[in-house]
Parts: C-alpha cells; sequence; structure tokens
C-alpha cells in the first residue's frame, strides 16, 4: 500500500494545488462581481465614486506543503479602493444643487458624526436649515475647535452661492459652505452610496483649497457604464474558465483513485 500511495502522491498534491487555486479565483471572481454589480446599480447616483478591486496573492499555512513542493499562492481580493475621479457636471437649474469641481467634499453632521459627500442634490429643513436630501445639515466654516456651524436660511428668498461656497441671501452672508480635502482618500471609508467617514482619528480633514462650488448643477456618478459592461462580461468568463479548472481537478482525482484501485486488484 506505500507503493500505492507513493504512486499517487505527487498528482493528488497537483490535483488538489489546481483546485484549491480555482476555487480561490473564484471566490475573488465572485466578490469582483458584487463590486460591479453595485457600480452599475449607482451609475445614476449623484457624486458616487466607483469601486475597484485590488488583487493580491495569499499563503496560507495551510497552502504550504510539508514533503518540500512549492507552496500553494491563492489569488484573492485583497481590498476594494474607490476611485475619486472627477464625474460630469449636469445642470438642474435648482438653486439647491451644488457641484464640486476639483478635489474635496462637502461636509455634513450625519447621525454618529461628521460624514464627507461629493453629493450636492440638497434641500431646505423646514426650519429653513441647508440640508442633504438625508436630512444631515450642511456645515459652514468655524474658527478652529468651534461647533459645526449649519447654513440657516433668513427668509424665502432666493439663494446665492458663490464659488468659494458663500451663502447669501436678501444681501445677507448666511455663511460659507465648509469644503474640506484629505491628503489620502484611501483613509475614507464609504457609508452608503455617497457618504464618507473617517475611523481613524489620525487622520485629519483641512481645508479644500482646489474645490470650487457651481451652483444649480450636480456632479454624476463616475461609473462609465460601456466600462463596466465590458468588465462584467470578461468576469463572467474568467468564472466560467474556473469553474471547468475545479471541474477538470475532480475528474482526474476520481481517474487517479480509479486506478489506484485497479492497481491494487
Amino acid at each position: 500500500m506505500s507503493r500505492l500511495a507513493g504512486y499517487v502522491q505527487l498528482p493528488a498534491q497537483l490535483m488538489d494545488q489546481i483546485a484549491a487555486t480555482a476555487a480561490s479565483g473564484l471566490r475573488a471572481r465572485m466578490e469582483a462581481l458584487d463590486i460591479l454589480s453595485n457600480n452599475l446599480a449607482n451609475s445614476n447616483t449623484g457624486g458616487f465614486k466607483v469601486d475597484r478591486e485590488f488583487y493580491s496573492l495569499y499563503q496560507g499555512e495551510q497552502a504550504v506543503p510539508s514533503n518540500g513542493q512549492q507552496p500553494t499562492t491563492l489569488p484573492v481580493i485583497q481590498k476594494a479602493w474607490t476611485d475619486f475621479q472627477q464625474g460630469l457636471l449636469t445642470p438642474t437649474d435648482n438653486p439647491l444643487d451644488l457641484a464640486l469641481t476639483g478635489k474635496g467634499f462637502f461636509k455634513v453632521d450625519g447621525p454618529s458624526g461628521p460624514l464627507y459627500t461629493r453629493n450636492g442634490a440638497f434641500k431646505l429643513s423646514t426650519t429653513g436649515v441647508l440640508t442633504t436630501m438625508d436630512g444631515y445639515a450642511v456645515n459652514a466654516v468655524v474658527p478652529p475647535n468651534a461647533p459645526p456651524k449649519k447654513i440657516q436660511t433668513v427668509s424665502q428668498g432666493p439663494i446665492q452661492i458663490a464659488a468659494d461656497g458663500t451663502v447669501q441671501q436678501d444681501g445677507q452672508d448666511l455663511g460659507k459652505i465648509q469644503l474640506v480635502d484629505f491628503a489620502n482618500t484611501s483613509a475614507l471609508d464609504k457609508m452608503g452610496n455617497s457618504y464618507y467617514r473617517v475611523t481613524d482619528p489620525k487622520v485629519k480633514s483641512t481645508p479644500a483649497m482646489d474645490a470650487t462650488v457651481t451652483q444649480g448643477k450636480v456632479e454624476n456618478s463616475n461609473v462609465a457604464p460601456a466600462e463596466s459592461a465590458v468588465r462584467l462580461v470578461d468576469l463572467m468568463r474568467q468564472y466560467e474558465m474556473l469553474q471547468k479548472a475545479v471541474s477538470v481537478s475532480a475528474d482526474m482525482n476520481k481517474q487517479a483513485i480509479d486506478q489506484v484501485a485497479r492497481v491494487g486488484g
């Protein structure tokens, strides 16, 4: 039996490596499909930024053979990253719609702390406060260490918003919309489809020096539907090929077992 075990040991190890690698690839492609489907679902969400996957190779203890053979490295999605490329600006003629050009974010009061967004489709609350469509108050510029300040209207008159975010109504300054930026946008965690938050207390925002505000426009999602469709077809083909590799590996295992049974007999 020891000679029979030696007869199938190397092929069996090779087949196990093929199956493990293909299975890991299948899982990575499934995660990539989830990311892609979310991108496509938000192709019309204002200010949405496309997510992309970053692939890596993983070598766990279970992937390292004990007989001196080459270790098995498994393809995985190490992380998803967000592409903050500028989206197209679409005119809406709504004076409460604001679009950002350049790097930066609107800072708003989220339910559990500050949030940051590129979606400038705003509205006025029942008390006249400028908010997001979800009811989060838009922050105004305040001195360092001062509490957040809201943009509060004083009448039913039209609102004028300058390129630097200064808000005026009836000739009165209501404040300046706070625009912030981050040295490393990878520190931002996506919350929902158009909001971001900072979970690391060491990461601090800075004033967005290069961002300008355009009134009466919104920034579209930066998802490219044509590119996403091509990517979808490519991922499906890869998935099918990996499924076939798993099936071939299973067939090879079955044939090896049958051969051992015949030799043993």
